[in-house]
C-alpha cells in the first residue's frame, strides 16, 4: 500500500548542513513529493543538484515557494526578514512556513510582519548539528532522537502545528512546543553561552605569547579540543545568533561571570569543600545528559576519530 505523503511540495530555502539533512530526510521516509530546493549561490546551487538533494532548483527563492505546502527557511537568523519578504507575494493560501533558526524572539520579530494572513507561520528550531556546512555536510541520522522545539505565534492554526511536529517526527526528532520566550533563554544557557565561551577560550590560546601555536595544536588535551570543535562552527550563523539573542545571552553570561567570581574566590582560599560540590554536581548534569539519550558514555566522549568527529 502506498503511503501519501506528507506534504505534496516542500521548499526549502537554504541548502547548507540543516537544509540538506532535511532533503536527506524527506527522501529517505517519503514525507514530500517533491522538494525545490534554493540558495542565493549558483555553485551552491550546483552542488546540490548533483548531490540528488531536491527535484528542482531555484535561485530565486520566490519561484521556489510557489505552490509549496511547507516552506522551511534555513539562514542565518539575521537574514530571515528580507527572505520572509521576498517569498510572501508567491506563498499559497494555507501554506505553512517554519525556519530553524537558533533564535526565535528575533525570526518572529523579523518574519512575522511579513506573512500573509492566508499562510500559517510556525517557527522551530531542531537542537542538532556539527561544526561543517554546506550541502555536503548534512547526513539522514542529523536529528535522530534530537530534540525540535516549535515556537508557534499567537492565534497558530493547531493542525499546522500537528503536520509540522508530524515532519519533524517523521526525520527522526523528538518535539516539543514553547513560547519564543522561553526558548531563547533555554537555548542560551545550553547553547548560546557555551559557544561564546567556546570562541574566547580558543581565541586567548592563539592570543598568548608564551605559548607557541605549533604547542596548542601539538598538546592540546580532550577539554580544549572539544573546544576548539564548537570554535569551528559556521561564523556567520553564530554572529547572526548572538545579535539577535543578545538579551537573552547577556542576562546568562552575567550570570556565569557572578559563578565565575565565587570559583575564583574557592581556588584563591583553597576552599576545596566549593570546589568538589561544584563538580560533584556538575559531573550528575553529564550522567543525566547520557541517561537522556543525548549523548553515550563512551571514551573519547562518545565520538569516534574519522566521519563521526563533530557530531552534537
Amino acid at each position: 500500500m502506498t503511503v501519501e505523503p506528507l506534504f505534496q511540495r516542500v521548499a526549502l530555502i537554504g541548502i547548507g548542513l540543516i537544509g540538506s539533512s532535511i532533503a536527506h530526510n524527506i527522501r529517505r521516509h517519503g514525507l514530500a513529493g517533491h522538494v525545490a530546493v534554493s540558495t542565493r549561490r549558483a555553485e551552491t546551487l550546483a552542488r546540490a543538484q548533483e548531490l540528488k538533494l531536491g527535484d528542482s532548483y531555484h535561485l530565486d527563492p520566490h519561484d521556489a515557494v510557489r505552490d509549496a505546502d511547507l516552506v522551511i527557511l534555513s539562514v542565518p537568523v539575521g537574514a530571515s526578514g528580507a527572505v520572509a519578504e521576498a517569498i510572501a507575494p508567491a506563498l499559497k493560501a494555507g501554506t505553512i512556513v517554519s525556519d530553524v533558526g537558533s533564535t526565535k524572539g528575533s525570526v518572529i520579530a523579523q518574519m512575522q510582519p511579513h506573512m500573509p494572513e492566508h499562510v500559517h507561520f510556525v517557527p522551530a528550531h531542531p537542537i542538532a548539528g556539527t561544526e561543517n556546512s554546506g550541502p555536503d555536510a548534512g547526513f539522514v541520522e542529523l536529528f535522530q532522537n534530537r530534540w525540535t522545539i516549535l515556537t508557534p505565534v499567537e492565534g497558530s492554526d493547531p493542525e499546522a502545528v500537528a503536520r509540522l511536529q508530524r515532519f519533524w517526527e517523521g526525520c527522526g526528532a523528538m518535539v516539543e512546543v514553547m513560547t519564543a520566550e522561553h526558548h531563547d533563554l533555554v537555548l542560551a544557557i545550553v547553547s548560546h553561552v557555551p559557544h561564546l565561551i567556546a570562541y574566547n577560550i580558543v581565541g586567548t590560546a592563539a592570543d598568548l605569547e608564551t605559548v607557541t601555536q605549533s604547542e596548542v595544536i601539538k598538546f592540546s588535551a580532550s577539554g580544549f579540543r572539544d573546544f576548539t570543535r564548537i570554535a569551528a562552527s559556521d561564523p556567520t550563523m553564530w554572529r547572526d545568533v548572538f545579535l539577535n539573542n543578545r538579551d537573552a545571552v547577556l542576562e546568562m553570561l552575567a550570570r556565569f561571570s557572578e559563578d565565575l567570581a565565587s570559583l575564583q574566590r574557592a581556588i584563591r582560599w583553597g576552599d576545596g569543600d566549593a570546589l568538589f560540590d561544584l563538580f560533584t554536581r556538575t559531573r550528575a548534569i553529564r550522567r543525566g545528559i547520557v541517561e537522556a539519550g543525548q549523548d553515550t558514555a563512551k571514551p573519547n566522549f562518545g565520538r569516534e576519530l574519522g566521519s563521526a568527529e563533530g557530531k552534537n
